[in-house]
């Protein structure tokens, strides 16, 4: 979906793309949320979330004012098909970062290429900076903590998670579109 941010005809239809992009943020905020271990990384986490939540409620409003009918829930399907239901199946906080990151790295795009389009009312064009100001501190977030993951002393491991069982690589993360398999 992020990829397709900036190519649709009309401001309505981009602005549309964009709620649907938050709305799979938020729909992997919650998850991730629930399995991180840390506590201060839940807790920025679902600030990060109420961002999303924020860019929906300020966008929905000028996609009608353009007189479009604006995108209310996430398309279930189209999330199961990206692959987002990935968080489910990982196990420990920095996988769950490393998920967070490549979903930040959408958004970010989504922003991006939204902002490039030579269309915009100036009123649009400031709320999609704001919303592209949120997006780029999520993403500095998430990559300083993953930082201080790679500082971790050879043979440190994780805090245990919550979740037992299935475990996900790196690489299966980093594979949108594709669920990992347990193992």
């Amino acid at each position: 979906m992020a990829k397709m941010v900036g190519k649709q005809k009309d401001v309505a239809g981009l602005l549309n793309s964009l709620i649907e992009v938050d709305l799979d943020a938020i729909a992997a905020y919650e998850v991730a949320i629930e399995r991180l271990d840390d506590d201060a990384d839940q807790a920025q986490l679902g600030e990060f979330k109420g961002d999303h939540e924020r860019h929906v409620r300020e966008l929905q409003p000028l996609v009608t004012e353009l007189g479009a009918t604006p995108v209310e829930k996430a398309d279930i399907k189209r999330v199961l098909i990206k692959g987002k239901v990935v968080l489910a199946a990982i196990v420990g906080d920095r996988l769950i970062l490393v998920a967070m990151k490549t979903n930040e790295d959408d958004t970010n795009l989504a922003y991006d290429q939204a902002l490039g389009r030579d269309d915009l009312p100036a009123h649009v064009r400031e709320l999609l900076l704001r919303n592209r100001d949120d997006e780029r501190r999520h993403l500095a977030y998430i990559e300083k903590r993953l930082a201080q993951y790679e500082l971790t002393e050879p043979g440190e491991v994780e805090p245990p998670s919550r979740a037992q069982g299935a475990q996900a690589s790196e690489s299966d993360v980093a594979q949108a579109g594709e669920v990992p398999s347990t193992r």
